[in-house]
């Protein structure tokens, strides 16, 4: 399970520069709900394809394939060469960083990408209940409501939405800059979704009769 490189070539752009991608990059890279979980599992913390094989009780040389997609679509880049024996390195990947990409995939690739995510997130619920059953202590809560929401509304739920993630994100940073490290990895997943056409804010006016 190691890189067969020996001569590494120089690490991919700084993290401290946003990177602007494609919907239709991103799509064709996250069509597969292993690579969701790789890079959730590189969210966490940097990790090499032989880091990663034990978080996905695989081998490491079935990750290559999807590791090389996901770098091609620009969402995570190589930030290190790890030495290892006979003079082997293994690459360690992260996240990049990335900006809310340009304009909108067509039907085939956002079914294509939501399926996977609700794949992912299935596999992440059976993971958790199957260890609960086990006798390990997991947290599951799941909720799926209806609600009449105006443009405004909407607006605001999406609003305070954001500000939570950030809010937790930040605390969450502020622990691990403190050496804390404490906490629970928990998936969280929000979705927005019109069950039917939205109204027009100003109705055209009707023709006179």
């Amino acid at each position: 399970m190691e890189d067969s490189s020996t001569e590494p070539a120089e690490p991919g752009p700084s993290r401290t520069g946003a990177t602007r991608v494609n919907w239709h990059g991103i799509h064709k890279a996250l069509a597969d709900p292993l690579r969701i979980r790789l890079l959730e599992w590189l969210a966490e913390a940097p990790r090499s394809a032989r880091e990663l094989a034990d978080c996905a009780g695989l081998a490491a040389d079935r990750l290559y394939y999807h590791l090389a997609q996901l770098e091609q679509a620009k969402l995570i880049e190589i930030v290190e060469y790890r030495p290892l024996p006979r003079g082997k390195v293994e690459r360690v990947y992260a996240p990049v960083r990335t900006e809310p990409p340009a304009g909108d995939a067509d039907p085939e690739e956002t079914a294509a990408f939501l399926g996977s995510v609700l794949q992912a997130t299935a596999m992440d619920i059976t993971a958790a209940c199957q260890a609960r059953k086990a006798g390990h202590r997991r947290e599951i809560d799941l909720h799926r409501g209806a609600v009449r929401l105006t443009d405004e509304a909407l607006a605001e739920l999406r609003g305070h939405i954001e500000q939570l993630a950030a809010r937790f994100a930040d605390s969450a940073a502020d622990a691990d800059a403190d050496g804390g490290g404490s906490g629970t990895w928990t998936r969280v997943v929000v979705t927005l979704v019109d069950v039917q056409d939205r109204p027009e804010a100003d109705p055209p006016p009707r023709s006179p009769a």
